[in-house]
């Protein structure tokens, strides 16, 4: 069976970097519908193109890729486009204002061609990007917040059953749905769908949304057990 067809939006404002990361989903069948140079003409190409996947550089002129990534996900009009931000800079304020912006995932642009080709895919399924070492770093950045939004817990998860609590406890130290089966003794598909239920009743656009979630709610804690 043919997998489905991929397209994507490429937003850099090195041009060598633009056709780098085109080359290389071409080759394993993804359109590259538009590039853009900043963060104004990445919005206005996913508007015009309704890509699946937007890979997104985080400093660019005019508009940085936090504020593209805000727009994009903010327009209702581009349900389902997924965004991926792409960065030469391993810096935690980056990584942490990428995903609370619904950024899909996070990568360094020193990525192998065959590990982003995967990452537009798993995240255009709707799986998780967010690799243990950021997952480390979230738990960090959240080690020193204030208690105060520990608060908003039963507000935002009083709806949850318990074993979707311990789903999400889970998700949120960055296991893989296949990890979450072995570890709960359940089948890939009840994992899946206790995750499309997490999210649908969270009103979550994706896990990486609820990873985020979980630490904000106080559900898992830096340290605690999992």
């Amino acid at each position: 069976m043919s997998r489905p067809a991929l397209r994507a939006v490429i937003a850099d404002d090195q041009a060598l970097v633009r056709t780098g990361f085109g080359m290389i989903l071409a080759a394993d069948g993804i359109e590259v519908t538009a590039e853009a140079a900043d963060g104004a003409e990445a919005v206005a190409a996913v508007r015009r193109t309704r890509p699946d996947v937007v890979l997104m550089d985080i400093r660019m002129p005019q508009m940085d890729g936090i504020e593209a990534t805000r727009r994009i996900l903010a327009d209702g009009g581009q349900d389902g486009t997924r965004v991926i931000i792409l960065t030469t800079y391993d810096l935690d304020h980056y990584v942490y204002a990428a995903l609370t912006a619904g950024a899909s995932g996070f990568l360094l642009k020193d990525v192998t061609p065959e590990h982003l080709v995967a990452a537009v895919r798993l995240v255009q399924s709707g799986d998780a990007l967010l690799a243990p070492t950021i997952t480390r770093r979230l738990i960090e950045r959240f080690a020193h917040r204030d208690e105060v939004q520990a608060t908003t817990l039963h507000r935002d998860l009083s709806g949850l059953t318990p074993r979707e609590l311990e789903v999400l406890r889970l998700l949120a130290t960055g296991l893989s749905n296949a990890e979450l089966a072995e570890r709960l003794f359940l089948s890939l598909t009840t994992v899946k769908t206790h995750i499309g239920r997490i999210l649908s009743k969270l009103d979550l656009r994706d896990r990486v949304q609820a990873v985020v979630l979980a630490y904000e709610t106080g559900l898992i804690s830096p340290g605690g057990d999992a």
